[in-house]
């Protein structure tokens, strides 16, 4: 065998070791289709709790969330997972539209744009590293589940402490655990972790949802004088 054909057949493989494989396309392929229904279904509900001046649930909010979240686990191999998930997500968009409210009456809107607009674009900025470098990321879990559970605990006790500077770090927390976990649930799609696109899809949303709620608070903040 020459040098040239050496080389030939090793390019050819380097090709086909970074190609996913049809599984993991089927998976992610499920997953962003059923992620980009369900954000158009909650933003919907969204608008309909905004057109209903639905009034601030408190804490009360987790209650349907956690059952929601458990039932589409439960369910997440059979169809009524998917009813679950629409479920969960149209929940948290109903939930969403009192922010919503407060925000347009005492801000305007232009917090909300440019949460909105730097959500996508830190979504679609930490999807496009993974896909790209195609890196494992397993090595984070620990890490990203217990700063994510700490910052939960902190966000419940500043509920009842009203401490701005404590709500801004729980923010910019939530905000840097958020675009981590997306980068790691493609990178758990990619290398074989994650083969369940109703799982993954939930993870994502959530993401997505606490990401974006953390930057309109952080620049709501930010710009309250």
């Amino acid at each position: 065998m020459d040098s040239k054909q050496y080389g030939t057949k090793t390019a050819t493989r380097g090709i086909e070791s970074t190609a996913l494989s049809p599984e993991v396309s089927k998976v992610l392929r499920s997953t962003y289709l059923l992620l980009a229904t369900t954000v158009a279904f909650s933003a919907l509900m969204s608008g309909v709790s905004m057109a209903m001046n639905v009034p601030y649930f408190g804490l009360w909010t987790l209650l349907p969330y956690f059952l929601c979240l458990w039932m589409t686990e439960k369910n997440k191999n059979n169809s009524t997972g998917l009813l679950w998930v629409f479920a969960l997500t149209g929940w948290l968009g109903f939930t969403l539209g009192p922010f919503l409210n407060m925000f347009l009456a005492s801000r305007g809107a232009e917090p909300i744009m440019m949460a909105l607009g730097s959500t996508a674009l830190i979504f679609f900025a930490a999807s496009a590293y993974v896909l790209t470098t195609r890196k494992n990321l397993n090595f984070m879990t620990g890490f990203l589940m217990t700063g994510m559970l700490v910052a939960f605990i902190a966000a419940i006790a500043n509920y009842f402490l009203q401490i701005p500077a404590l709500a801004l770090t729980v923010s910019a927390v939530f905000a840097s655990l958020s675009a981590g976990i997306i980068m790691w649930q493609t990178s758990a799609i990619i290398h074989g972790g994650e083969r369940n696109y109703i799982s993954a899809t939930v993870t994502l949303f959530v993401m997505i949802y606490n990401l974006f709620l953390s930057l309109l608070q952080i620049f709501g903040i930010m710009g309250d004088d």
